[in-house]
């Protein structure tokens, strides 16, 4: 019998978080933020974590817009 299925939580260069299959390969363009577990420990996890939803290049672009 086997468990819950486990993901790794992966980040792309913009800044933007999803689950992947821990014994799946990582798409290029995504790497491991380092969190594995259940999908819901790791959904929560991204929830703490991932509190503005903009991409990296939009954030970058306002603050710039605003300085």
């Amino acid at each position: 019998m086997t468990g819950p299925r486990r993901y790794l939580v992966i980040l792309n260069e913009e800044e933007q978080y999803t689950l992947w299959p821990e014994d799946g390969t990582v798409p290029q363009g995504w790497q491991p933020t380092g969190f594995a577990g259940t999908q819901d420990e790791c959904l929560a996890h991204v929830d703490e974590v991932w509190t503005d939803m903009r991409p990296r290049s939009l954030r970058l672009h306002v603050d710039e817009q605003v300085r």
